[in-house]
């Protein structure tokens, strides 16, 4: 039997597009998070969401080839709290919940972020 990978069970580049679609507008509008993209351009901003697709279509097994930095040097000097980091994924899961992602992909997509955090969190 051939198992779906998590990306095509995400609904692929589309479905993965819509979580970023969906997330990014969370967080920037977030009286906590939104300080991040305060003094970015729109350019800058839709570079940024090119690349967290590209980045969660590569690591969900998707046919996407992901060009930008790791997470570690990306976030580096943020100064990311545990405070930002609960913040951010209480709107993750909003947006899962707002997608209507089934719990086991939830679990996965949950259980992949959380591998980052020693990559983001500094503070």
């Amino acid at each position: 039997m051939n198992q779906q990978s998590l990306y095509e069970r995400l609904g692929g580049y589309d479905g993965i597009t819509a979580f970023a679609n969906d997330l990014l507008p969370r967080l920037r509008g977030d009286a906590q998070l939104g300080r991040f993209w305060e003094h970015r351009g729109d350019d800058g901003i839709a570079r940024e969401k090119q690349l967290l697709i590209d980045y969660l279509c590569a690591n969900a097994g998707g046919p996407v080839y992901y060009t930008g930095r790791d997470m570690k040097l990306s976030h580096e000097g943020m100064r990311i709290s545990e405070s930002d980091w609960s913040v951010f994924l209480q709107h993750a899961g909003a947006t899962m919940a707002s997608l209507k992602v089934p719990q086991k992909e939830c679990d996965e997509v949950v259980t992949f972020v959380l591998s980052l955090k020693d990559d983001m969190v500094e503070a």
